[in-house]
């Protein structure tokens, strides 16, 4: 079988391989040379995937976009996510974490409209009026991490449905379930951390850990995009 997830084994089930976000970059860069000025383009996620991604885009010499995605959480816990919405409208819920976290019709619809509202305010605030990139070339897609892998599925269900052929997972740090259950549904995976266990969490894999906000996203995007409307 041709290989699809490509590791580092010095970094496999180690915590703390990381500085930081950018030097997480740094490492995936080096593992993705191949697509060295290439036609291939850096999807990030926000938040923390942005950081990352720039890294990857500047030393590849690659543009970047941003696939906008937001997982649904509920009101009392803005970690645990039962669900996620995508840039083209895309909802999916985990129906499993739905049922023990024992959420009522209204409490979901709700989530769904907070997150729709998120995500259609990012959307406008770091894309603007810019098209998607061709799509017909290969997609880099990059997070900070992979837990559940739950926003990651989402996010690949609206890029195969704008028409994306060959899209690659680029992220620092997985749990080993994910990144197989993942890789099932895209072309590769690099991820130079995979850890496996009972308990796993991305910021782990970092010294360094804080969340990205939206000003920090348009100031890393700045030297990219010309301008949010441009």
């Amino acid at each position: 079988m041709k290989k699809t997830i490509f590791d580092l084994p010095e970094f496999r089930n180690q915590t703390g391989v990381f500085r930081d976000r950018a030097s997480a970059g740094k490492v995936l860069a080096e593992m993705l040379g191949a697509y060295r000025n290439s036609h291939a383009t850096v999807l990030a996620i926000p938040a923390g995937g942005v950081a990352v991604a720039a890294v990857i885009a500047r030393v590849l010499n690659l543009s970047l976009d941003l696939a906008v995605v937001s997982k649904i959480t509920p009101s009392w816990n803005s970690e645990v996510g039962y669900g996620a919405v995508a840039f083209d409208g895309t909802v999916m819920l985990n129906e499993d974490l739905v049922s023990r976290l024992h959420l009522s019709r209204q409490e979901i619809q709700e989530g769904i409209r907070r997150t729709e509202e998120k995500v259609a305010r990012r959307v406008t605030l770091l894309r603007g009026n810019r098209h998607l990139p061709d799509l017909q070339n290969p997609v880099l897609l990059v997070d900070d991490g992979l837990a559940s892998g739950f926003t990651i599925r989402v996010a690949v269900k609206a890029l195969r449905g704008a028409g994306s052929r060959q899209i690659i997972l680029a992220v620092p740090t997985a749990h080993e379930a994910s990144v197989r259950k993942t890789s099932e549904e895209i072309e590769a995976v690099y991820c130079p951390n995979i850890r496996s266990g009972p308990s796993f969490a991305v910021a782990d894999a970092y010294e360094y850990w804080r969340d990205v906000d939206e000003a920090e996203m348009m100031d890393i995007l700045a030297p990219f995009f010309k301008s949010p409307q441009g």
